[in-house]
């Protein structure tokens, strides 16, 4: 039965953490941190069925190299609280096929590049083996500026702000649980996700 799962989560300096790290381990890549001065070489890890990078049509070259791209969007913030990336966590219909999951991962990519201007860095995984067999999932990483010919500019405020981040997101909960309908039904699949709560969906009925 397809499930609705979309989580949205921040990458913050605060809490010591690094969105370099955080690439190299979701996409199983040695990357040097710049800013650390260490390596993160998660080249080990299993489990990673694709990685793509996707950006506006004006950002540089380097946009497509992760290392590059990450370490850039480190360098851009000074704050010691900065909030370097943000990671869409998304679950995947394991009704339809990988080609197809890679679609409407790429398509929901597209979407967080063209409404806010970011880079977006995509892992889809295999379900862990241990686990629920039916987990396909996808992490994918935004940055929190803007990212133009001349590199990363502005932050994302719309995101950042209290009285739009969460309309925003609601919003780009509405795109995914669309796209995964649309797939659905190209398949034949009678099941719909529904990216409303419980008791919207009961207010609604």
């Amino acid at each position: 039965m397809a499930s609705y799962h979309l989580s949205v989560k921040t990458i913050k300096r605060s809490a010591g953490r690094s969105v370099v790290a955080a690439a190299a381990y979701r996409v199983g890549e040695r990357i040097e941190c710049q800013r650390e001065g260490r390596i993160h070489d998660y080249t080990r890890k299993q489990g990673i069925e694709e990685t793509f990078i996707v950006a506006p049509e004006t950002a540089p070259a380097w946009a497509q190299d992760r290392s590059k791209l990450w370490n850039e969007a480190e360098a851009s913030e000074t704050r010691r609280n900065s909030v370097t990336a943000r990671e869409w966590e998304l679950a995947l219909p394991s009704e339809i096929s990988a080609e197809d999951r890679s679609q409407i991962t790429r398509q929901f990519a597209e979407e967080l590049v063209s409404r806010y201007g970011v880079a977006v860095d995509v892992a889809i995984h295999a379900p862990h083996r241990e686990g629920d067999q039916r987990n396909h999932h996808a992490h994918v990483l935004t940055s929190t500026r803007k990212l133009e010919a001349e590199g990363f500019t502005a932050k994302t405020r719309v995101l950042d702000s209290a009285k739009t981040g969460g309309v925003e997101i609601e919003q780009m909960r509405g795109v995914w649980a669309e796209l995964q309908n649309r797939a659905l039904e190209r398949v034949g699949e009678v099941e719909r996700v529904d990216h409303r709560s419980l008791e919207s969906q009961r207010e609604a009925a």
